[in-house]
């Protein structure tokens, strides 16, 4: 199957695991159809899948990462000793890991297509994230805590390693309750990645955009916290500040010079 076979049987597959998609049709035009999968995949349960699926699905999303654009680190700035700053998707950086900043519930964003970092890597690692983080959640028995971490493979992301962390959600202004928990998503990602034996580690804005914590603040608590935490690090050498938007490469371009 060429690319867009391989998506016309996935998105084929997902329409009929539900009755309610019965009589929904494969539109015509290459990106609604990336859009449909990416859609039927942000809403699919945490439900096993068979090996056929998964097989395609791997097939596809390694390929269309192959077909992209991908940032090594070997190609990034260092701002500082060991500090990285890079603007991009982080679904298309190599490291050893990336943060997710994800939500109490641990199983990736459902709202089809939206913007957020937790719904990019649940799509473009595939199905089996979502899998493994209700695994977790299972065995755990309750929601996930603020400030704490979580580490998964990253499935068909460039990355060896996702690191979940859920961030404090701010009303108006962030409180030193809700600055010490940010501080400790930043210090729990390090930690876990750091007895993984990771190398390299990517962190996002944790808690910027839907949870609204001041850009600038945050900014200032993970650079404070990450340098922290690398004095007694054991694996990790290099660490990538990894932002979205314009203003978060400014501030973190501001302070880390």
């Amino acid at each position: 199957m060429n690319q867009e076979q391989k998506l016309d049987y996935l998105i084929t597959s997902l329409l009929q695991e539900q009755a309610r998609y019965e009589g929904m049709g494969i539109p015509d035009d290459l990106n609604e159809k990336k859009r449909l999968f990416r859609s039927l995949v942000n809403v699919r349960a945490a439900v096993s899948v068979d090996a056929e699926f998964l097989a395609v699905q791997d097939s596809y999303l390694q390929q269309e990462l192959k077909e992209s654009s991908v940032a090594k680190l070997s190609e990034l700035e260092e701002m500082q000793p060991h500090l990285f700053l890079w603007q991009g998707d982080i679904t298309k950086l190599e490291v050893d890991g990336i943060v997710n900043a994800a939500n109490n519930a641990m199983l990736g964003c459902f709202y089809p297509c939206h913007g957020c970092i937790d719904n990019a890597i649940h799509t473009f690692a595939g199905v089996q994230l979502r899998l493994k983080c209700h695994e977790m959640m299972l065995i755990q028995g309750h929601e996930e805590e603020t400030g704490t971490a979580k580490i998964t493979s990253a499935y068909n992301l460039p990355s060896r390693y996702v690191l979940h962390t859920v961030g404090p959600i701010i009303g108006h202004q962030p409180t030193q309750a809700q600055q010490g928990e940010l501080a400790s998503c930043y210090r729990a990602c390090f930690e876990l990645a750091d007895q993984n034996n990771l190398q390299s580690l990517a962190y996002c804005c944790i808690s910027t955009g839907e949870f609204r914590f001041p850009n600038q603040l945050a900014a200032e608590i993970a650079i404070r916290t990450v340098n922290e935490c690398l004095k007694s690090a054991k694996s990790i050498k290099q660490v990538v500040f990894n932002v979205y938007k314009d203003e978060d490469r400014d501030i973190y371009a501001k302070l880390l010079r």
